[in-house]
């Protein structure tokens, strides 16, 4: 059995029915390239908004340490200046203590009773001392005969504690712009000993530094041993 051939009409239904199915395969087709499309660029849009999130998080979490150590650059900076200040008032307050000491030294070499008993006594101190048979006083010059005054009396005293004589030279050697005070040089000149008053007020300021720090600004924080 033969077919028979189309005519125009089926043709053209024909042709009609294979335009439709090849338009239906290309709108598929153009969808599911769409919907691909779609997701990857969700993916990429997903990818390149995460990296730009990180490198914001990073930069911020730069400026934020950035601003955290320059906080502590700051107050570390302040704490110093304020320890300095701090120190730089109680070195001037020890000063100013140890200059109304001075200023008592020296009423005490004004005052010639007192002074001509302070030198017998230190006179005497330094004779038990050195224990020679000669000695010489150097004192100032415009304390000369006070000096004088004063070896006469240590000379006896040194004599009723020891019950040796000495011989004690007096000196006019001691800067007059001195405090005061004398030094004692043993017969052999080979022992000096500093009984002038600046050297007792330089030996005190020494000696009682720590305990005067003590005293008035309470224990030292960054102090780690004791004697």
């Amino acid at each position: 059995m033969s077919s028979r051939p189309l005519n125009d009409e089926e043709v053209i239904t024909e042709m009609n029915k294979m335009v439709a199915f090849i338009k239906q395969e290309a709108f598929e087709k153009a969808r599911e390239i769409k919907v691909k499309a779609d997701e990857e660029f969700a993916i990429e849009k997903a990818k390149l908004v995460k990296q730009e999130q990180q490198a914001i998080d990073a930069q911020y979490e730069k400026k934020i340490k950035g601003a955290v150590t320059a906080q502590k650059i700051t107050q570390s900076t302040l704490t110093n200046k304020s320890r300095l200040k701090l120190l730089h008032r109680r070195e001037e307050h020890l000063q100013d203590l140890f200059d109304t000491a001075r200023t008592a030294i020296l009423a005490l070499a004004a005052d010639e009773a007192r002074y001509v008993q302070f030198l017998e006594g230190v006179i005497v101190q330094g004779l038990l001392r050195l224990l020679e048979p000669n000695a010489t006083v150097y004192a100032r010059a415009k304390d000369e005969k006070i000096a004088a005054r004063a070896v006469e009396s240590a000379k006896k005293a040194f004599k009723e504690i020891s019950g040796r004589d000495v011989e004690v030279a007096v000196e006019a050697s001691l800067d007059d712009e001195s405090a005061g005070g004398v030094k004692l040089i043993s017969g052999t000149r080979r022992i000096t000993l500093d009984n002038s008053l600046d050297e007792r007020l330089r030996l005190l300021e020494d000696r009682m530094l720590p305990e005067i720090r003590h005293d008035l600004f309470g224990p030292n924080e960054n102090r780690k041993f004791f004697t």
